[in-house]
């Protein structure tokens, strides 16, 4: 008999006030390499989270039992996690006092303080902060060239791997990755896979005691890219486990469900679209007077623009030129630079006022204000969301209406026609019984499919899209890159769309924008 590591028997998953999961029965043992899978607001976050202590296992039963040999020693790395991660940065920001841009804390002094550093900034680094780069768990995450940026100017997926490498330094007996794969670049996505199939590999073949090495449980929304050595799958549905099973039995089992939708996506997508229709015809009068000033042919342009924080050079004499209905589809590795370019036009980069950037006519820093430019922009981005997820409160609906507004939250009464808008919108996308929820209270991958209702409610002139596939399930991202195509052929809005999936490229994206940091020129544009 293998050992058991983790057991779970009739139990449910619970805060203090109230009870999230129910009737969970789950065991682990030594040789085991599970996968948990569920879409979009399954349950999976919360039954992860509890394995790692931070939500309760409560016996349901007399012989209900809860043992787990990781118990305190467990760590995830996630979406959720880098996003807070990002939220404790921004509130830690000293610019303001220091009267120039804060860096906020380094990459080395991130991972130093689970080895015996201080997360203040004036503290002194202990003496293995010099040779960081030297220790296998720095180099098998790739974050050496890393160590000295500071955190808020890291990609999303150098983000996640310095969370890896800081968990694999602690000491930490579990670890749990969620969707570890999502907008990740192919480099990044390999480092990960040969991180994950080696640690899986071993425990799968483990002989000495569980003590003795981390073992690794991936969880994802999507059952693609999933390492060989995974034998074992839990899968919830609606806040239950809907399978429990061998890898091959759920193949099976997947593949049957993939066949079934097949013979009804036609038709799935011709009623998806007809309602979107519906509901542009209807919302038309509030986004013609949104649109109502005709925007010029060309709608960006960037001259000889250099971008970079001290001696880090991201955006190298770049010229790039992008006209009404011409559609980009953007790529580069992470850290190539593809977020700042975004945030030029945003106008979240201040570096903006110093470079040569025009929108929409006028170069930026000649008289218009922020909310010039954002009424005719639709944003979704990493950056966005962190800020949603800062505002308490704010329910499904008002985010929604709050794209009528460009701004973070609600601070105005709504009218009645924006709220029959939104809910419009939320009952396309399956939410309209929860309206009234909290933002704060979805599932990351759940927030992500709001926000691209949000960008999309007021038919912007142009729509960027920042890997807008985040944490969704292969039901959602199949809505929403149907939602992106059918915008895109209404003429009225151009898309700038960044992913590293190919597979989420757009028949529309015939203009394609390459960053190749380190090169000369540093992109390649494709038409």
């Amino acid at each position: 008999m293998s050992k058991t590591l983790i057991s779970v028997e009739k139990c449910s998953v619970a805060t203090k006030s109230r009870q999230l999961l129910s009737d969970i029965s789950f065991k682990m043992c030594e040789g085991e390499a599970w996968l948990v899978i569920g879409s979009n607001g399954s349950g999976t976050g919360e039954f992860i989270r509890a394995l790692a202590g931070e939500l309760d296992f409560v016996p349901q039963e007399n012989h209900s039992l809860y043992s787990n040999l990781f118990k305190d020693k467990t760590d995830i790395v996630s979406l959720e996690k880098a996003a807070h991660l990002i939220e404790e940065e921004r509130a830690n920001d000293e610019s303001e006092i220091l009267n120039r841009e804060d860096e906020g804390r380094t990459g080395r002094r991130f991972l130093c303080e689970v080895l015996g550093g201080s997360k203040k900034r004036s503290d002194p680094l202990p003496s293995i902060a010099n040779r960081l780069e030297t220790l296998p768990e720095v180099k098998l995450c790739g974050v050496e060239k890393i160590l000295d940026r500071g955190l808020r100017y890291m990609s999303t997926g150098e983000i996640r791997r310095m969370l890896l490498c800081r968990s694999l330094l602690s000491g930490c007996k579990l670890l749990i990755l969620s969707n570890p794969f999502a907008g990740l670049d192919a480099s990044s996505r390999k480092i990960l896979l040969d991180f994950f199939d080696s640690m899986a590999d071993r425990q799968v073949k483990a002989k000495q005691n569980a003590e003795d090495f981390p073992r690794v449980i991936l969880c994802t929304d999507r059952f693609t890219e999933i390492p060989q050595s995974i034998n074992k799958v839990l899968e919830f549905a609606d806040k239950k486990i809907s399978f429990c099973g061998a890898k091959a039995e759920y193949e099976s089992l997947y593949k049957k469900r993939q066949e079934e939708k097949a013979l009804t996506r036609e038709k799935t997508k011709e009623e998806f679209l007809a309602s979107l229709e519906s509901i542009r015809k209807e919302s038309r009068i509030l986004t013609d007077e949104l649109n109502a000033e005709e925007s010029p042919s060309e709608l960006i342009r960037f001259e000889d623009v250099n971008v970079g924080w001290g001696d880090h050079k991201v955006l190298v004499h770049m010229n790039w030129t992008v006209n009404r209905g011409e559609h980009w589809f953007i790529r580069g590795p992470n850290g190539s630079g593809k977020t700042t370019m975004l945030e030029l036009i945003t106008g979240d980069n201040m570096q903006v006022f110093r470079e040569n950037v025009s929108l929409f006519g006028k170069r930026r820093g000649t008289g218009e204000t922020i909310w010039d430019i954002r009424k005719k922009l639709g944003i979704v981005s990493y950056r966005l969301h962190v800020e949603y997820r800062m505002v308490g409160g704010t329910t499904i609906q008002n985010v929604i209406i709050s794209g009528f507004k460009d701004s973070i939250g609600l601070y105005e009464a709504p009218t009645d026609f924006e709220k029959a808008t939104a809910l419009a919108w939320l009952k396309l996308a399956g939410f309209e019984k929860r309206a009234n929820e909290a933002f704060g209270s979805l599932s990351y991958g759940e927030q992500r499919a709001i926000l691209i209702l949000r960008a999309a409610v007021k038919s912007p002139c142009v729509l960027i899209l920042d890997e807008p596939c985040h944490g969704l399930d292969e039901e959602n991202r199949q809505l929403v890159l149907d939602l992106l195509e059918t915008v895109a052929q209404t003429g009225t809005t151009t898309l700038l769309h960044v992913t590293h999936d190919p597979s989420e490229a757009l028949p529309c994206e015939q203009n394609i924008l390459e960053l190749r940091p380190g090169e000369e020129p540093m992109y390649k544009i494709i038409h």
